[in-house]
């Protein structure tokens, strides 16, 4: 990732996320039709989500049951009562014309996370951002044009609604971010907590999560916002951090020039590394919202929610402090283990096999993971189980076999071979008896070695190790050999 530039200390940047995360429901909100994605073009559609005459929409229960517990899980208050409304306005990939979402009475609001920050020194931090709202509403269709992947340049456009109807829930944050490196925090963060909760697998490629950013600068110590800009098209997080430092920076730089920065929407170009105009922001008044007349208002009952409430899962930020101040891991350890919660219940597995819980963060953290890179494979494709990994890591600890021993045989471990099969006359010798006469053996055999040893070239230890190692077929104790040999060479 590269560095950005330092923004000019007179001035101060305003961020805002608006984060579109679709939920993993089978079907469409509004209707029976499927969400699939990859299926070939305009195949998962049906009349509800195209609007033909005649049909009614049926909240899609799932939906609400998804909403609800992401807002829980981000601190919101849930609303007794809220409704859906139209949302006008006219392009193709809208095939009724209107959108239905939510506007005045949304199922969620006043919430808040928590961000874990690391300064140029390495020091951590906490901030808290608020969360404005969170909103159910339904997906538009996807337009693709052919010869560029923006309308200007196409010769034509082709139009896909299969995700036309797909559920989405819109989650606007407070402007409480101050730079690129904040708002790609927290975009992870809730990124992290809808996978935990089971509601999104949260792929960007695939467009299940999108953040548009709305940026303002400011001189530092001004109360009034600046004109507002948002940026779109941005489908990773590190993409996030560079699109607002370049604007961050265009508009000071704008300011600083005399120039008047306007309201609008710009994108992020990954090949230019820079943002480009789009087109002039819309307001809420453009859309003419009004209440849909075709689903009845949501009420949310106290059992319900309490019901959901019990169904939320430890979360990645109370894991990350569990893991600290529980199971005294580092800050790096327990961030690395919660990024994926399939991750961190394997993690959690090897403890309660018996697995010290440092010993089992380095194995996950470091040789099974780059393993996993490697290989291509997600944790819950290797065939290593928990159990068997704690077995392992418990044989390290007892003495009976080697760490070295242990890496040998890794790839064999993660295959399926298990501990027993893979360390059967393994184990290390620890009895000194067994080893004073190989020792012996090897240092008579090499009097060279030992007389360049005893003059001062004590570097040759590493030779003796080397050969009693080779000797025992890598059996020998390497804790007792190296105290045997001390004895022996000094003697």
């Amino acid at each position: 990732m590269t560095t950005a530039t330092p923004v000019k200390t007179e001035y101060e940047a305003i961020i805002g996320l608006e984060t579109h995360c679709q939920l993993s429901t089978n079907t469409k909100i509004f209707s029976n039709s499927s969400t699939a994605f990859g299926a070939d073009p305009n195949t998962n559609i049906d009349p509800v989500c195209m609007g033909l005459p005649g049909v009614l929409p049926v909240l899609n229960a799932k939906v609400l049951e998804y909403a609800v517990k992401t807002g829980l899980a981000l601190n919101c208050q849930i609303a007794k009562y809220s409704k859906f409304d139209r949302k006008q306005y006219f392009y193709p990939d809208l095939p009724k014309n209107y959108q239905i979402s939510q506007y005045d009475l949304p199922i969620a609001e006043h919430g808040w996370i928590e961000i874990e920050l690391v300064d140029d020194t390495g020091n951590p931090s906490r901030k808290r951002i608020g969360i404005t709202r969170l909103h159910m509403e339904e997906d538009a269709g996807k337009l693709v044009h052919a010869g560029s992947e923006r309308l200007s340049g196409s010769t034509y456009s082709l139009v896909d609604y299969n995700r036309a109807g797909v559920p989405l829930v819109e989650i606007v944050s407070e402007p409480d971010l101050r730079s690129g490196q904040e708002a790609a925090e927290y975009a992870q963060e809730l990124r992290r907590i809808v996978r935990y909760l089971g509601v999104s697998d949260g792929n960007m490629q695939e467009g299940s999560l999108r953040c548009d950013v709305n940026i303002s600068v400011r001189p530092v110590g001004r109360k009034e916002f600046g004109t507002k800009v948002e940026i779109k098209n941005m489908n990773s997080f590190s993409a996030i951090q560079k699109a607002i430092d370049y604007e961050i920076e265009r508009q000071i730089a704008a300011i600083e020039a005399g120039e008047r920065i306007i309201q609008e929407t710009r994108l992020w170009e990954e090949g230019s590394q820079r943002t480009s105009s789009m087109r002039v922001k819309e307001g809420s008044s453009d859309y003419r919202y009004f209440p849909e007349p075709d689903l009845s208002p949501i009420q949310v009952s106290e059992q319900q929610l309490k019901t959901w409430l019990s169904e939320l899962p430890e979360l990645p930020a109370q894991k990350r402090h569990h893991y600290e101040s529980e199971l005294g891991l580092s800050a790096y350890d327990a961030r690395v283990l919660t990024e994926d919660s399939s991750v961190a219940d394997y993690f959690e597995s090897s403890i309660k096999s018996g697995a010290n819980p440092k010993a089992a963060a380095n194995w996950i953290t470091q040789d099974i993971a780059a393993y996993l890179n490697k290989q291509k494979l997600t944790i819950a494709e290797i065939a290593l189980t928990p159990a068997n990994l704690a077995d392992v890591i418990t044989r390290i600890e007892t003495g009976k076999i080697s760490n070295a021993q242990a890496k040998e045989k890794l790839s064999d471990l993660l295959s399926g071979i298990t501990p027993e099969q893979a360390f059967a006359g393994q184990e290390l010798i620890s009895d000194p008896t067994v080893l004073e006469p190989i020792i012996d053996e090897i240092i008579a055999a090499n009097t060279q070695q030992l007389e360049k040893y005893r003059a001062g070239n004590t570097n040759l230890k590493g030779f003796f190790v080397g050969q009693v190692l080779k000797k025992t077929g890598k059996r020998a104790d390497p804790k007792l050999t190296n105290e045997l040999l001390e004895k022996k060479l000094n003697a």
